[in-house]
């Protein structure tokens, strides 16, 4: 992990070509791909060569005809449009035009994600401290100070069927901190309630115990003790030798048989040693507090007091108001594209050469496109021919059966 740089995956350059190549295949399909299919120009067809087509004849006149096929649409909830092209006029309704830039919205909300994830890179940051009750850490990003005053916590034992497990139901810190502002301030900090910090957010994250820690030859305080408590993984080298101990974790209850109990309160504390010789590991063992152990070579590691500490996590992120931003506008073209269906229709009314003068006849031409292709707007468009068939007759338009405006055949 730390020899690929995986550990720091958001400020790679890796990360970041990725970003920005995904961003450029975008803009690509965007311009090329998606404005021209969703956003189609309007424009002339060969409706006789549409999928989806149908002509209905029609007697009667021309601009009465005309009048009633747009109220017809109009009452349906069509957007209704008029264009001249090429001498001819055309007829052009449009449901849920607006569900069209769907996807361009999806879009812009993908490059407000991008963005925000990018100012974390740029301006963000994010760490952890552990901080042992009664002394005080300062946090190097933003030079603020916290005292950990008290740090409790709560173990609720639990009866299961495989048995009784101890769960930690709260555990919080009570908190010194002085930001930028020089104010020393006593806040409470506990878990899924992170404090706001100068625009960082600081989280509870874990606990544990700390250990003193000294050592001893052949009766003798020896060099290479640790100045201070030691936290679980921790380690120090034994004098001039090429050993070394590691704190492994801490045991709340040693039970009557000298074995770990899985009571993590402590009514009987210990903890796990590890010792080293080199890179070899030699053997753990379990040491209560107030023991020794004797290592070899004339060298006794003797285990002290516990004090707890508190894990803490921080984050500062400038770019989550734009990644929130960025996720609703995503969600809302997503939603957009996929639960609404755009489609369009395109209507001539043409003269019928074989019809005579007293009573013209005309087609109408009808034929309709949506942005997810054809076959997923066949019903739709049958019905809606049929419900033009009716309403030529008479029903939708509200024309009395005798009026000869409207013949259909």
């Amino acid at each position: 992990m730390l020899r690929l740089h995986l550990d720091n995956i958001y400020h790679s350059p890796a990360y970041l070509g990725i970003i920005g190549f995904i961003l450029a295949c975008m803009t690509l399909a965007t311009f090329r791909r998606v404005i021209p299919a969703r956003l189609p120009p309007l424009r002339a067809v060969k409706i006789e060569a549409m999928p989806l087509a149908a002509n209905l004849a029609v007697r009667g006149d021309e601009a009465t005809i005309r009048a009633r096929v747009e109220d017809f649409f109009v009452r349906g909830g069509w957007l209704v449009r008029k264009r001249e092209l090429g001498g001819i006029e055309w007829t052009f309704a449009d449901k849920f035009n607006w569900a069209r830039k769907g996807v361009l919205i999806a879009h812009v909300g993908f490059v407000l994600i991008a963005v925000g994830t990018t100012m974390y890179w740029k301006w963000g940051f994010s760490g952890q401290t552990a901080i042992v009750a009664g002394l005080a850490q300062t946090i190097p990003e933003t030079g603020a100070r916290f005292q950990l005053d008290r740090f409790n916590y709560q173990i609720e034992p639990i009866r299961t069927k495989s048995g009784i497990v101890y769960q930690p139901i709260d555990y919080v810190s009570q908190l010194e901190i002085t930001g930028h502002d020089g104010i020393k301030r006593h806040l409470t900090l506990r878990v899924n309630h992170p404090l706001d910090v100068d625009g960082t957010l600081y989280y509870q994250a874990s606990y544990g115990s700390a250990v003193d820690f000294g050592v001893t030859k052949d009766g003798r305080p020896a060099s290479g003790a640790p100045g201070a408590a030691l936290l679980e993984g921790e380690g120090f080298p034994l004098g001039q030798t090429d050993r070394s101990v590691q704190y492994e974790r801490f045991v709340g209850t040693i039970d009557r048989n000298g074995g770990v109990s899985p009571d993590p309160r402590a009514n009987n504390p210990g903890v796990i040693l590890t010792v080293f010789d080199g890179d070899q590991n030699i053997g753990s063992v379990l040491v209560p507090l107030g023991r020794s152990l004797d290592v070899g070579n004339g060298y006794r590691v003797d285990v002290g007091s516990y004090t707890l500490y508190s894990g803490i996590q921080y984050r500062h992120d400038p770019g989550i108001p734009l990644v929130g931003l960025g996720a609703f506008v995503l969600l809302t073209g997503l939603c957009m594209s996929f639960y609404f269906l755009p489609a369009r229709l395109y209507v001539r009314v043409d003269p019928c050469n074989d019809s005579p003068e007293d009573r013209p006849r005309w087609s109408i031409g009808l034929a309709a496109t949506t942005v997810k292709g054809y076959e997923i707007f066949e019903e739709q468009f049958a019905a809606l021919v049929e419900a033009l068939r009716h309403a030529q007759s008479g029903h939708a338009f509200q024309a009395k059966p005798s009026d000869p405006a409207f013949a259909v055949s």
